[in-house]
């Protein structure tokens, strides 16, 4: 009998110590599940900030996702990129050089940084409540601060045009010397935008020239604010000539039709002027087109910047499918 007993106890201990690593198996495991929904909702709010530009945002997320996962190497490459987009260029190089890896793109974030840094130190700084403005060859304080004020206005015509306000301050290199103006580039390019605003000082003396095109500059770099998804050039160039208004009345030009392809690409790759003006009359038209679409009011510039947005997610067709039921073929063959 007492033997019987002490089985039954041995059953009743073996139960319950089963019962006991069940529930501590079953609680661990509803951690687990928990912690990766977590992680999983980390990295959507991540790809969000990232997606606006939100670059505090990004790199408290991207942190934070570093202490669960501190060698995924696209975590550490986000990283980095953020850094760099702050213009902690210092940073971003100390911390590539920490990484246990090697990439192209971080390479060019090195040499990017190197460069921006030695362009920081080398030339003299004047800001304005939105843009950092960098200048070499001693220009005038006229000419300085007129670009700044003719910045400013066009930084609130726009940011109401689209109804969007960039998170981060935005930079204008006001160069005189070429190993400013932002790498090699055609005759025919005025200005440049490459994360910073790049214009010639020389345009200062003609007002007429430069306000439009301190407004096109400026419109590139909310597109870029607005999407970091890689769009293509002929929204990109079309809208900015739309916002500048300085070729809206330019005669279609003669000859043959430009294909989808090389309004897609950067219109800097065309060494031929005839050829460029061509791409740019033809991606004003596009753009054109889909705001008359929309009345081309103030609704028509925020449906404009919302297909933009889906850029991200959609791609090209998709955005432009959902917000005006076409695709880039459709709109390209309507303009012809």
């Amino acid at each position: 009998m007492a033997q019987k007993k002490s089985n039954w106890k041995r059953r009743v201990v073996g139960l319950l110590l089963m019962y006991v690593l069940m529930f501590v198996g079953y609680q661990y495991y509803e951690k687990k599940v928990e912690e990766r929904f977590r992680y999983e909702d980390m990295i959507h709010e991540t790809n969000e900030c990232l997606r606006v530009g939100d670059w505090k945002c990004a790199e408290n997320n991207v942190r934070e996702l570093l202490k669960s996962e501190p060698n995924d190497t696209n975590l550490q490459m986000h990283m980095a990129g953020i850094l760099f987009e702050q213009e902690r260029y210092k940073e971003c190089i100390n911390y590539v050089e920490t990484l246990n890896f090697k990439h192209q793109d971080l390479d060019y974030l090195v040499k990017k940084s190197k460069a921006l840094e030695q362009e920081m130190e080398n030339l003299g700084v004047e800001k304005s409540m939105h843009f950092r403005l960098e200048f070499d060859g001693g220009p005038s304080k006229k000419d300085v601060m007129e670009a700044l004020a003719v910045l400013e206005v066009a930084y609130d015509s726009i940011s109401n045009l689209f109804d969007f306000l960039p998170e981060n301050k935005m930079s204008l290199v006001l160069y005189q010397e070429k190993e400013y103006q932002g790498g090699t580039r055609p005759e025919w390019v005025a200005a440049v935008f490459d994360g910073k605003l790049r214009v010639p000082v020389n345009l200062m003396a003609y007002r007429e020239v430069y306000r439009p095109v301190l407004f096109h500059e400026l419109t590139h770099s909310f597109v870029r604010a607005m999407t970091h998804a890689n769009v293509p050039c002929w929204m990109n160039e079309g809208i900015a000539q739309v916002v500048d208004g300085s070729h809206n009345d330019d005669p279609r030009p003669i000859g043959s039709y430009p294909s989808l392809k090389s309004l897609t690409e950067p219109f800097v790759n065309e060494p031929n002027t005839d050829k460029a003006k061509k791409l740019y009359w033809f991606a004003m038209r596009m753009v054109q087109e889909l705001l008359w679409r929309d009345g081309g009011g103030a609704d028509a510039f925020r449906n404009f910047a919302k297909c933009l947005q889906d850029l991200h997610e959609l791609g090209t067709d998709g955005a432009l499918k959902k917000h005006y039921g076409m695709t880039a073929r459709d709109l390209l063959e309507s303009v012809k």
